[in-house]
């Protein structure tokens, strides 16, 4: 755990703990376990240590003040740098899975931050990413959501109403809108999408396109919200070839 002014964080290793770093940052309803086996393939794939922590509210994390404010993406990549400073990371490629995406995206012009990879990752919002989250609320009020969200959350009301009572507010979609923090990144991009992302259209992954100075945009067209388990080779590989050409084997970890 990181103990810091605002709260307890769950955080994990794969790899010796090094002030370079590949750093996940977790989707909306994510946590540390449950990018599953990604971590671990993605050290294996690069021999980069990789970090990861849960967001208040996630995981084993302490929850978080509810209602979220409706700008909690850009805070989380406000508290970015207090979070890797407490984890000795001085450098990083931050990787984020929707949400997350949008958390690194938001913190792509912070010093340290050497590239980005934004999977599945919001921008603004879209009428059909705001009607599959209602359907995804009305489960959670009445299916076993929350059960299955329980095995990976202590607190997943928390957990699940921060994050859609916050998408679903009529004023989310003024209040969201990265598109100008996607005009001042600087670091080496790459937008991985699913070509049935439920979530999120091609627009968001064309935003990054027109916006971000040399960004390179992948869509797997079976793949859906989380190319990283739905196709997991294809999206591994493709994110192992740009960290090597950011962080080239003969450059020391450290």
């Amino acid at each position: 755990m990181l103990s810091l002014p605002f709260g307890r964080l769950e955080a994990r290793w794969w790899g010796t703990p090094v002030t370079t770093a590949l750093v996940l940052l977790h989707e909306g309803l994510g946590s540390v376990g449950l990018w599953r086996d990604f971590p671990e393939r993605l050290f294996a794939a690069t021999g980069r240590p990789v970090f990861a922590y849960s967001r208040l509210g996630y995981g084993r994390s302490d929850p978080a003040p509810l209602p979220r404010p409706l700008d909690y993406m850009t805070r989380e990549a406000a508290l970015l740098p207090r979070v890797l400073a407490a984890a000795g990371i001085e450098r990083a490629v931050l990787i984020g899975h929707s949400d997350g995406g949008s958390i690194a995206a938001a913190a792509g012009d912070q010093p340290g931050v050497l590239g980005l990879v934004l999977i599945a990752p919001h921008f603004v919002t879209e009428a059909s990413g705001l009607a599959a989250i209602a359907t995804t609320r009305a489960a959670y009020a009445g299916g076993n959501l929350r059960t299955r969200l329980a095995r990976h959350h202590d607190h997943p009301d928390n957990a699940f109403l921060g994050w859609a009572d916050a998408w679903l507010d009529p004023e989310f979609p003024r209040a969201f809108d990265l598109r100008p923090a996607l005009a001042r990144i600087t670091a080496p991009t790459l937008v991985i999408q699913g070509g049935n992302d439920p979530y999120g259209t091609a627009h968001q992954a064309e935003l990054a396109a027109a916006l971000i100075p040399g960004g390179a945009r992948l869509v797997f067209p079976a793949a859906a919200h989380a190319p990283h388990l739905e196709a997991p080779d294809a999206t591994l590989g493709a994110i192992t070839d740009f960290i090597r050409t950011l962080l080239p084997e003969t450059q020391d970890a450290d």
